[in-house]
């Protein structure tokens, strides 16, 4: 992609009133425009980041035995009632259609998590103990009420989630699938640079169990989880209990966290509320064992922001970022430079490396090079006349610069890639 085409423009200060580093940086390059409170657009930049992060979670999801779908996000009242969730105050309600359509007034809610519907899906699709397990799982906006819509895309109100949903013919079938859910998971942040702990948690609006949330620690984190560095004890302040943690002799460190997925273990809850059933092979009916798993795919975005920022602006790791390389022409206006850019602008093209070609005109090296460390794609790659018949290659999260050969250089972003 050419720079001079963009879209967007990068902004020299952040906006009023984004206080969270995500929402200054991510605003600021480009990548995300606020709407509203809690809700942001994702820019071309912004969407290129986001569909890495979802292509790491699909591989993960698909290894599982996890088949895609996608659900409305439009849910009829009736749903919500069947689970005696309708009246929770996280669900963005539908108001009264405008008079003389009566016929047709009906209520919805925007969904949130999607239990009630994949639920009654499945009633069509599950009846004997042959059909079973299977696994779904969306890529889809959620809609969540909520009442401090902060921290940028740490805490939205219209945000983007991957909610995976199993059904087992036992309560053992699903706590096998719920450890190879749970390792999918660390699979997931892992690639995506993120060091997140297993950490107990309570199961809110899901489960009265315990369920497992997976939380990075960061001083911009709205949760505190106590952890113990020997072993892998780990809870949320909520339900803290250290008496689960005797036996170790490690010390307990209280930190802030941000949560970046959560999986439960949903058991008959919304099996016996939709009478999901399935004979077993003794001809008996017996409800579904469910599992549900989600994963915040733009607050995984915002947490990387948050992590891997500096003073700047954001470091993206390399499978996320919104291109490998940097390319940078420098210098006064020079045709034989220019072809020689627009020839490694090719090659890398060519060879499958995302690439953002920065050829505007008029731009100083200075305002470049700040759009470049803002941006933060891992590797700029400078030619000027000072760089002759070479290319100056500097990783993003590096100080120093060296001077390669072309073929060099393309053989160092092309294992990256």
């Amino acid at each position: 992609m050419r720079q001079s085409l963009l879209f967007v423009k990068t902004q020299k200060t952040a906006p009023e009133g984004e206080e969270a580093v995500n929402a200054k940086f991510l605003i600021r390059g480009g990548f995300i425009s606020k709407t509203s409170a809690g809700v942001y657009t994702l820019l071309p930049l912004g969407l290129r980041v986001l569909e890495n992060i979802n292509r790491v979670i699909r591989e993960e999801m698909n290894a599982i035995g996890g088949e895609e779908l996608l659900m409305p996000a439009l849910i009829d009242k009736k749903y919500w009632e069947k689970s005696g969730r309708w009246g929770t105050d996280v669900i963005y309600r539908t108001g009264k259609i405008k008079p003389g359509m009566e016929a047709h007034d009906f209520e919805y809610g925007l969904g949130w998590t999607h239990e009630e519907v994949i639920t009654a899906i499945a009633r069509q699709f599950i009846q004997s103990y042959k059909d079973l397990p299977r696994a779904v799982y969306q890529i889809q906006n959620k809609f969540r009420a909520e009442a401090r819509a902060q921290g940028g895309l740490l805490r939205g109100r219209e945000f983007l989630m991957k909610d995976l949903y199993s059904f087992h013919a036992s309560t053992a079938d699903l706590e096998l699938y719920y450890e190879k859910a749970k390792k999918a998971y660390k699979n997931v942040f892992k690639r995506v640079g993120l060091e997140a702990l297993v950490v107990e948690a309570s199961g809110g609006a899901f489960t009265k169990e315990y369920t497992h949330e997976f939380q990075v620690i960061h001083p911009s984190g709205e949760d505190t989880v106590y952890y113990c560095s020997k072993c892998d004890f780990a809870q949320n302040k909520e339900v803290f209990d250290e008496d689960r943690h005797k036996g170790c002799s490690g010390k307990l460190t209280e930190v802030k966290a941000i949560e970046v997925g959560n999986i439960f273990k949903l058991g008959t809850r919304f099996s016996e509320s939709f009478e999901l059933m399935y004979t077993d092979s003794e001809g008996r009916r017996v409800p579904v064992v469910m599992g549900s798993y989600g994963i915040g795919p733009t607050r995984v975005m915002g947490t990387i922001a948050e992590v891997f920022a500096d003073d700047r602006g954001v470091v993206w790791p390399e499978t996320v970022a919104p291109y490998t390389v940097h390319l940078i022409d420098i210098g006064t206006p020079n045709s034989a430079r220019k072809k020689r850019v627009d020839g490694l602008y090719k090659s890398l093209q060519s060879a499958g490396v995302p690439v953002l070609y920065d050829d505007r005109d008029g731009v100083s090296a200075g305002v470049k090079f700040a759009d470049s460390d803002l941006l933060g794609i891992p590797h700029r790659a400078v030619v000027s006349d000072k760089t002759g018949e070479k290319v100056e290659l500097k990783k993003r999260n590096e100080s120093e610069a060296r001077l390669v050969t072309e073929k060099a250089f393309l053989s160092a972003v092309g294992k990256g890639k």
